[in-house]
């Protein structure tokens, strides 16, 4: 989803899975603190200040989310294909999101991304609520405590009522324009598809000029 991802268990080499990449405050950097403590001390203070930033769950004026969403549809793997890029995400390559049923009714979220740097993997581990009107595709998002963001599906295939299986793509934008997401279920998208999707996100005022084009694996090798 899109995405807070921050540090996990980094490994080296190039695991089956792809995964991600933050920068920390240099305040942070205390020698005297073990290196994994310092990691995640890091990753805190970033998530803790991205979700201030953009502590909201509402949507950008004049954008609407998709109605009639079914979340049964959404679940399961997503590959990231487009993004406005911040810190949060900045440097990684192989981007995904996994979404899962939690057992008090929200959904787990697990961001992953790999970075070529450090040679690491990434992982992000948060939860997620429906919120607004039933049907609506609108969620709340933390990655940090109870900070929340808006996490809006504002563009979904597969809604021509001739399909009852998994989204095959997804446009999702946060509380304002500075938060963009093209997802697909595969590593690629089709070039019409991308192509539509971003005209729709400039239609919206968003600024596609800043979009990203995620590396991704090829699609024999994404597991």
């Amino acid at each position: 989803m899109p995405s807070r991802i921050r540090p996990g268990k980094a490994s080296k080499g190039t695991p089956p899975a792809p995964g991600p990449r933050f920068l920390a405050p240099a305040k942070c950097r205390d020698a005297g603190v073990p290196g994994r403590a310092r990691a995640r001390l890091r990753l805190a203070l970033v998530s803790l200040l991205s979700l201030a930033a953009t502590g909201c769950t509402g949507l950008p004026p004049g954008v609407k989310a998709v109605d009639d969403f079914d979340v049964q549809r959404y679940l399961g793997r997503w590959y990231e294909i487009a993004r406005l890029d911040h810190s949060f995400e900045r440097g990684l390559s192989r981007v995904t999101a996994t979404y899962e049923l939690r057992k008090d009714g929200g959904i787990r979220v697990v961001n992953r991304g790999y970075d070529a740097a450090a040679d690491e993997w990434r992982e992000a581990v948060g939860k997620a609520y429906l919120i607004g009107k039933p049907g609506e595709a609108r969620l709340k998002v933390s990655f940090f405590g109870p900070f929340y963001s808006g996490y809006n599906i504002i563009a979904l295939g597969g809604q021509d009522g001739r399909s009852e299986g998994p989204y095959p793509y997804a446009m999702v934008c946060g509380p304002n324009r500075s938060y963009l997401w093209i997802l697909a279920r595969r590593p690629h998208l089709d070039a019409s598809t991308l192509a539509r999707l971003t005209e729709r996100a400039r239609a919206l005022a968003f600024d596609t000029e800043r979009l990203l084009y995620v590396e991704q694996a090829p699609a024999a090798d994404a597991r």
